[in-house]
């Protein structure tokens, strides 16, 4: 064994080592800047998980994946040659990426060389890390590689730390992560055994005590060039990328609030201890060998970067033509409806919109049973940055996209009709907060009284059929509509009376969110009678992920909330009388109405309806019977991806859909967001009556409307990157499912309440999409496009945006998305800089 390791630092450090360790802790840094965050389970939203590397060409970012951690960034070679024989990507669109691509252009590739390479799986090397240099033990095999078994007990150690909401005994995390790790090591004498190490407890003492020691002592001890310090750091994290990212997400989480957080830099330390510990294990001999194979692969790591970059310009290549084929046929449908004359309707209603790929067909469907209705697409928290606390309640969520920090606050209040005094509200509210309160305290003692391994058979036996009535819902599934999860445990005579509202502010400051929102919406001048503020939720029981189907625009939650409060602002007739003095005439016959779309079931709900006038009360009447043809016609479409008949008559299909959403089994409750391919800030002219397939994002812009180009520079720098995010999550889903995706739904074990999920009972801690959230059992349902933005505004207008900020610069120029835009007769593409035609 190997002489003890010195962890006291010596007592003066010459000018050579402060040197040294500031490029450490340099590189330290920037293999931390590369991880992406991961929101937990209750606030989940789509993130792209190279949203870190956007600053590199996305070929080169494929490359260093593959080399760093084994990860797949383009699609494998075999799905690409099933849609070259399928006939999806033709020779045409081959040809087009050719052209688009002066690398290849440069090296030469052919049609035919593109097809040959389909054969067989990139030249992408994966250098070791020191725990795979030092795993030489002949019978390896017949256990855990140390990689694994590593992997698994820092899952396991950050389980246990992170957990907050599930287990009733709690650690001790004052020391912090690491320390919190090491005194685990100490008690644990399964993980010697799992990697054939009986000796490894005693190793621990020669852990170093703090994390930044450990960083620093295996960084000096490994020999390592400098300049692939990073990379090798990078390589590391990439071992246990789940937890990196819910760190990441602490510190995304911690710099929005103006804190920083340690966490991410302590898994690193954590994983680079490892080493520490393993060379602790080995011998002289062992220890040196160790070295020198790891210091000659890595020694070797720029030109193995560089040939595996060169190696995926074939796949770089395909990508392109699988978009090809996507945007030709997304052009015909586009110019076809530019040559189509425009009905002219008077607006009765208008009806605003989540941007989100499933409000696309829905807004057709209601276009065409309701000419008189103006459809519109703005993002789903409809402009309200805000957090939510329920009534009677400690949990504030945010209710905004993730890119942003909560400004404003939102509260339930008992509001009752209008000739209701405020006194008997405050009355009621105070006696609902009371009764609230008193059940969650009978609903946490319940629960506690189950958790207890020798109260838990006495706890069902005394339960009885109430415990029992949970099994028969689970075996039976109901059809009930969607439960509303924000009323749970208010009585049910003040659930209608209980109303989200912003709250803390004064007259000026609502006045100012209402012209705001307007302004960004293009209602300032011209509106209905009627204007429906549609958010969306989802529907599903037993479903770890449920928030990822619903609003991601509202961190994960519906958007009734946002609705709600935006609804009831602009009916303030102080706020109307406000906005007048801003040149904001809001006419005294419109009323704003909250509602919700269920994309599960394809219903339209109505919230708050008894607060409006009669006549608009009426409106909303007469408008049942077209949100029921409406959404049944968009059920019947949605149908066959489900297995379902579109045949069935209308009650049918729509108990079918409801049952779906109640069924604890059902690993498919809708298919979300899949298939997402493109996002068109425009007009709704450009598009009206346009059949997208539930494909498209739909923004709508005016550029008329636009003189200073402020509401484009908004879209292409808050919509545009939620929408990219959004793609790019199912896009490494899709075809990197392993690593980037959450595995089977059906093996998902959910981690401390609401972190995440392992698929099993261990390993990394999984990010991303189930694969039945994406693959229908026979074939992907996703098809990996990058997303092509396709906007309708002048071209000066574009690009100063574009010049103006780095990060829309580095999604364009380094590949991560297409940016199109409406000319004339046609469109024009951006390409390096450069509008081109497109032919």
């Amino acid at each position: 064994m190997m002489e003890t390791i010195e962890v006291t630092q010596p007592a003066h450090a010459t000018a050579g080592d402060d040197a040294l360790d500031s490029r450490i802790e340099q590189a330290c840094h920037e293999a931390c800047q590369t991880i992406a965050p991961a929101w937990p389970l209750d606030r989940a939203i789509a993130v792209n998980p190279h949203w870190s590397r956007i600053g590199m060409p996305v070929r080169r970012v494929a490359a260093r994946m593959a080399v760093l951690g084994g990860i797949h960034v383009f699609a494998p070679r075999e799905q690409m040659q099933r849609f070259w024989k399928e006939g999806r990507i033709r020779p045409a669109d081959l040809e087009q990426a050719l052209q688009q691509l002066p690398q290849a252009q440069a090296m030469g590739l052919t049609p035919r060389g593109c097809v040959a390479a389909l054969q067989a799986a990139p030249a992408a090397t994966q250098l070791p890390l020191l725990i795979d240099v030092l795993d030489n033990d002949p019978l390896r095999h017949a256990r855990l590689s140390w990689r694994q078994a590593i992997t698994h007990q820092v899952s396991q150690t950050c389980a246990a730390f992170f957990d907050e909401h599930q287990a009733d005994w709690q650690p001790e995390r004052d020391q912090g992560l690491y320390a919190f790790w090491r005194e685990t090591l100490l008690h644990d004498h399964g993980i010697g055994r799992l990697m054939g190490l009986p000796q490894l407890g005693s190793a621990v003492n020669a852990l170093p005590l703090t994390a930044l020691d450990a960083e620093h002592w295996v960084m000096k001890r490994l020999g390592l060039p400098p300049a692939v310090w990073a990379d090798y750091l990078e390589s590391v994290l990439l071992t246990v990328n789940g937890w990196a990212s819910w760190c990441a997400y602490l510190g995304w989480d911690a710099r929005l609030q103006g804190r920083s957080d340690p966490h991410l830099r302590e898994l690193l330390a954590i994983r680079l201890a490892w080493g520490a510990l393993l060379l602790e294990c080995k011998d002289d001999v062992a220890a040196r060998q160790a070295f020198v194979s790891l210091q000659q692969a890595w020694s070797e790591a720029p030109a193995v970067l560089k040939d595996a970059e060169e190696a995926f310009l074939v796949d770089e290549v395909w990508q392109v033509a699988l978009e090809a084929g996507y945007q030709r046929g997304l052009v015909q449908r586009l110019l076809a409806r530019s040559g189509a004359g425009i009905a002219q309707h008077e607006v009765e209603v208008q009806a605003a919109f989540c941007i989100d790929v499933r409000s696309e067909p829905l807004r057709r469907a209601l276009e065409a049973v309701s000419p008189s209705m103006q459809t519109l697409g703005f993002a789903g928290f409809f402009g309200l940055p805000v957090a939510y606390t329920p009534l009677a309640t400690q949990a504030r969520r945010p209710q905004l996209p993730g890119l942003l920090a909560p400004s404003m606050e939102v509260s339930d209040c008992i509001v009752s009709a209008k000739d209701s005094s405020g006194a008997a509200d405050a009355a009621r509210q105070r006696a609902a907060s009371r009764s609230r309160q008193t059940r969650f305290a009978l609903a946490d003692q319940w629960q506690a009284a189950s958790r207890w391994p020798g109260a838990a058979f006495s706890f069902v036996e005394a339960a009885g059929v109430g415990y029992l009535g949970k099994l028969v819902n689970w075996l039976a599934p109901g059809t009930g509509s969607r439960p509303r999860v924000d009323l749970d445990g208010l009585p049910a005579r003040y659930q209608h009376l209980c109303r989200p509202q912003l709250s803390g502010l004064d007259l000026t400051a609502k006045a100012n969110v209402a012209a705001s929102v307007l302004h960004a919406m293009g209602l300032e001048r011209r509106l209905a009678p009627l204007v429906l503020l549609v958010g969306h939720g989802s529907q599903s029981a037993n479903n770890a992920h449920a928030a990822a189907l619903d609003c991601g625009a509202c961190c994960g939650q519906t958007g009734e909330v946002n609705a709600r409060s935006l609804a009831q602002l602009l009916n303030d007739a102080s706020v109307r009388e406000a906005l007048q003095a801003r040149g904001i005439d809001i006419p005294v016959g419109t009323s704003f109405v909250a509602a919700l779309h269920n994309t599960t079931t394809d219903e339209i709900e109505g919230f708050d309806i008894d607060l409006l006038p009669p006549a608009a009360q009426t409106r909303w009447a007469q408008l049942q019977a077209v949100f029921a043809h409406a959404c049944d016609q968009v059920r019947r479409e949605r149908a066959p991806s489900l297995e379902l008949d579109p045949r069935a008559s209308h009650d049918a299909l729509l108990t079918q859909l409801r049952a779906r959403a109640n069924d604890g089994a059902q690993t498919r409750p809708e298919w979300g967001l899949a298939g997402n391919a493109a996002f068109l800030i425009a007009p709704r002219h450009r598009s009206a009556g346009v059949v997208l397939d539930g494909r498209c994002f739909l923004h709508d812009y005016d550029a008329s409307q636009d003189p200073d180009g402020s509401v484009l520079e908004l879209l292409m720098t808050a919509p545009m990157l939620v929408t990219h995010w959004i793609n790019w999550q199912y896009h490494a889903s899709t075809c990197e499912p392993q690593r980037l995706g959450s595995g089977n739904k059906v093996l998902h074990n959910v981690v401390g309440g609401n972190l995440g999920v392992f698929e099993g009972n261990g390993g990394d801690l999984r990010i991303g999409l189930s694969r039945q959230s994406l693959h229908d059992g026979e074939r992907w349902v996703h098809e990996p496009l990058r997303l092509t933005v396709v906007i309708d505004a002048p071209q000066p207008a574009i690009d100063a945006v574009i010049a103006r900020h780095a990060v829309v610069r580095q999604l364009l120029d380094n590949g991560w998305l297409h940016l199109w835009r409406f000319e004339e007769a046609g469109f024009s593409r951006y390409d390096d800089g450069v509008w081109r035609e497109v032919l």
